[in-house]
């Protein structure tokens, strides 16, 4: 099982964040379980309990970042959870935070946790400290 949630946490990270928004929907369909939950995705406090509430996310965020990669830099499984470290490298293109485009180029390091069920992830617990994306866009 480890090697397959594994694959599955390389899979979400490749369609849903680093490629086009067609592959991501697909792909959230897909791997995204009916029931599944998602804590901590955009604030630390943020609780997800639908696939469409995490579409709405990823939509949100998508309308304010452009050129999004996310490098895995560690990746740990047991059983039918995976634990990923991750960097992200964006661009500031849109004003879906608040505020006018910046056009800056931003990366913030970041964690998630998978718990997976029937090759779908069924919890998601996410960290990224939101406030590194907002002084990097920020400062002069």
């Amino acid at each position: 099982m480890s090697e397959e949630v594994k694959a599955l946490a390389r899979r979400w990270f490749d369609e849903v964040w680093n490629q086009d928004r067609a592959t991501a929907t697909a792909t959230i369909d897909d791997l995204f379980h009916p029931e599944g939950r998602a804590t901590g995705i955009p604030e630390p406090e943020s609780k997800l309990s639908s696939i469409d509430e995490f579409k709405a996310v990823h939509k949100q965020f998508r309308d304010a970042f452009s050129d999004i990669h996310i490098d895995i830099d560690d990746l740990v499984s047991e059983g039918d959870k995976v634990a990923i470290r991750w960097t992200a490298n964006m661009k500031h293109t849109g004003d879906a935070l608040g505020f006018p485009p910046t056009g800056r180029h931003v990366r913030v390091p970041g964690s998630a946790f998978f718990h997976c069920k029937n090759g779908k992830i069924i919890e998601g617990w996410n960290q990224m400290d939101f406030t590194i994306i907002t002084a990097q866009l920020k400062s002069t």
